[in-house]
């Protein structure tokens, strides 16, 4: 067993890994790049070094910086987590010269699988069914384009390298082939370095079901049953379960069979995953699609139906242990549902959603506990989630004897996640798993997409602003009307009581914005703990009636947030509340808002909500500019894509909302953007009436 293991890796699986180093005692050495100093790997490993600026490329992707890393701390062996260089040969070999132990699979193995067209190629010799697709590899875009019409569409473009859904494009018209295969391939470089493409068949309704595997150095290998992923969007999971719900005993055995096989014909060792796409309407009908030759994101559920510490396996056959188990020894008990946790904002579009990476700090963390209930998270308050990684930072899992108490433990968990500081998908995660077809098990990889804008709330609830409105009006009071002592004096000028000299009492007006929202203005008038307000009608020309609420004493919560009651309508509603620098943030039952001051004066004069050009493109995200397809001048169609911003490894097109030339445009490819910074202006073309006039 070794005495030193580096991980090279940041984030929840970081953390992970660690803390099964720490089982073992084993000593733990983090690497870190500027951006993550102070991040919770950092603090929780044993030992800590920097390998780099917070660009990937010159940080956690610097083979040569990784290997010094380890070569300065003493370490024997390297855990290469997932993602990053988890499936790069080159730092496998990279890893032996140095007289490293990779904690993983040979170099060849993850050569061979980490080339999909190789791979299946390999497998389909192996007997394992393959799905109908293109065949060789360096593809020029018409051949992409050739073999894609002659499968037939719609078809999958698949980065040849790389994982996680990067990269893939499903194209339904043969007119739009150009257009996604560059794109495709952009996003395939710009991830993976690599723009290798193949084409494949759309499964309609299709399943997604992976196998995991495990292997030793010494020809033995086993299966541990299945998961089942089919709750996606892009392409990439959120929530994953074991076991899937669709598959019998018969088939879960021949897919299991078909995994080892897969294995076996590329020599793996370690934990590693076989993916499989099953028709909906046919379980016994399977076809391999890849395998990743890591661990996976979503190990945990295997981990709690089995029993079995999934990293403590790989460090021990990577020391050189025979596995002990036999196929026969594997039990699968009970049902683990694990949701992915993101910095991401939803925006919703009409009938499409948008999830947008969300980017700030950390102000306040509650991470669920109770029975059944297991949190895998890299966040920690006072830290910085940026964009320039993936937006995943934390794992909620939860087990049950049953699948319908598995679910409800989640949802419940979910309910009980409170971050902060940082947008994430935490409520929306929660409502999907509401969903009746999620309920019921009738899954499919389109499901999400097919749904996502009846799980996104297109209003803020009334309550969330009513809160916002009288904690501002309780800091208007003096103390004692806040529950801290107050002075011996009070200046009554100083208190807004709404009282006046012959007349009705005054309002005091709250200006809101959430993000993604139109401003609201709430008027109130008296203390906070007794209080009338006014939001705007629900319906244009409609009057509201001044209605009561009541903010109840605050007790004091973890990093110096609050959790405050509001009484509204005989409904009490509880908040966790922080206060950062751009606004308060409130967290409830439905999720977590954050409200921004608005000024409706400055607004209206510096082209805000209410005077902003409805030409005026601006940044959904914090990002980088990578595509400019535009110049000043330009005469663009509606729906014409103008530029890509791209972050955490996602793009966004930004098209044009209307006909029209192009007047403004701020920014050039490279270009650090923030979010709503304005980056380009489309002047309407004139009507007929409009010129005749």
């Amino acid at each position: 067993m070794f005495d030193t293991v580096l991980v090279a890796n940041r984030g929840e699986i970081a953390v992970r890994v660690v803390r099964t180093l720490r089982s073992l005692g084993i000593h733990s050495v983090a690497v870190f790049s500027d951006a993550d100093a102070g991040a919770r790997h950092v603090r929780e490993a044993d030992t800590a070094v920097r390998i780099g600026p917070a660009a990937a490329a010159e940080s956690y992707l610097s083979i040569p910086r990784l290997i010094d890393a380890a070569a300065r701390t003493g370490a024997q062996a390297v855990h290469p987590g997932y993602g990053f260089l988890a499936e790069n040969a080159a730092f496998a070999r990279a890893c032996a010269e140095a007289g490293l132990v990779f904690i993983g699979p040979p170099a060849g193995a993850i050569e061979l699988m980490g080339d999909k067209i190789r791979a299946k190629e390999t497998v389909r010799a192996a007997g394992v069914p393959v799905v109908p697709g293109s065949s060789g590899s360096g593809l020029s875009d018409a051949e992409l384009a050739a073999a894609a019409r002659g499968i037939g569409m719609p078809v999958l473009l698949k980065p040849s390298a790389g994982g996680g859904g990067k990269g893939m494009r499903l194209v339904r018209e043969e007119a739009a082939l150009g257009e996604e295969i560059a794109a495709a391939r952009r996003e395939a470089r710009g991830s993976f370095g690599d723009d290798t493409l193949l084409v494949e068949r759309w499964v309609d309704r299709p399943r997604h079901i992976e196998i995991q595997v495990l292997a030793d150095g010494h020809g033995h290998v086993v299966h541990l049953g299945e998961r089942e992923c089919s709750l996606q969007r892009r392409h990439q999971k959120i929530i994953e379960e074991a076991p899937s719900p669709f598959l019998d005993e018969a088939t879960r055995a021949a897919m299991g069979e078909a995994a080892v096989q897969a294995a076996r014909s590329c020599g793996y060792t370690g934990a590693g995953t076989v993916e499989f796409i099953v028709p909906g309407n046919d379980p016994s009908s399977y076809y391999f699609m890849e395998m990743n030759t890591r661990l996976q994101v979503e190990h945990p559920v295997t981990e709690m139906i089995t029993g079995l510490d999934l990293v403590e396996w790989q460090i021990r056959v990577a020391s050189g242990e025979h596995l002990p188990l036999a196929q026969e020894d594997v039990t699968l008990t009970g049902h683990a549902v694990e949701a992915r946790i993101c910095a991401e904002t939803a925006r919703v579009t009409g009938d499409r959603v948008d999830f947008l990476p969300s980017a700030g700090t950390v102000l306040t963390l509650h991470e669920p506990t109770g029975d059944g209930v297991r949190v895998d998270s890299g966040l920690a308050e006072g830290i910085a989630v940026g964009t320039s990684y993936d937006p995943m930072v934390a794992k909620v899992v939860a087990h049950g004897p049953d699948r319908a108490t598995a679910l409800r433990r989640l949802r419940g968990a979910l309910a009980r996640t409170v971050v902060l500081g940082v947008d994430t998908n935490a409520a929306f995660l929660r409502r999907l798993l509401g969903h009746p077809a999620v309920v019921a098990g009738e899954l499919d990889t389109g499901l999400v997409d097919r749904e996502a804008a009846t799980l996104v709330p297109t209003e803020v609830p009334q309550e969330v602003y009513v809160a916002g409105a009288l904690l501002r009006q309780r800091e208007l009071f003096p103390r004692e009307d806040r529950g801290p002592v107050a002075p011996a004096w009070v200046d009554p000028f100083s208190v807004p009581t709404g009282w006046r000299l012959g007349g009705e009492a005054a309002w005091t007006q709250h200006h809101f914005r959430v993000p993604g929202h139109a401003p609201v203005t709430v008027r109130v008038r008296g203390a906070a703990t007794d209080a009338q307000f006014l939001l705007p009608p629900a319906t244009e020309g409609a009057t509201e009636a001044p209605r009561s609420a009541k903010l109840l004493p605050a007790t004091a919560g973890g990093g110096g947030a609050a959790e405050i009651s509001l009484e509204l309508d005989g409904v009490t509603h509880a908040f966790t509340v922080s206060h950062g620098p751009e606004g308060t943030w409130l967290a409830g039952a439905e999720g977590a808002w954050h409200l921004l001051p608005h000024d409706p004066v400055d607004a209206g004069l510096h082209g805000g909500a209410a005077g902003a050009h409805a030409g005026t493109l601006t940044a959904p995200m914090p990002g980088t500019v990578t595509v400019v397809k535009a110049a000043v001048g330009d005469e663009v169609a509606a729906g014409q894509s103008l530029l890509v911003v791209e972050a955490m490894k996602m793009e966004h097109v930004i098209a044009a909302p209307h006909a029209g030339t192009v007047t403004e445009l701020d920014v050039t490819a490279g270009s650090t953007v923030a979010m709503d910074q304005v980056l380009a202006v489309v002047t309407p073309v004139a009507s007929d009436s409009e010129v005749e006039s």
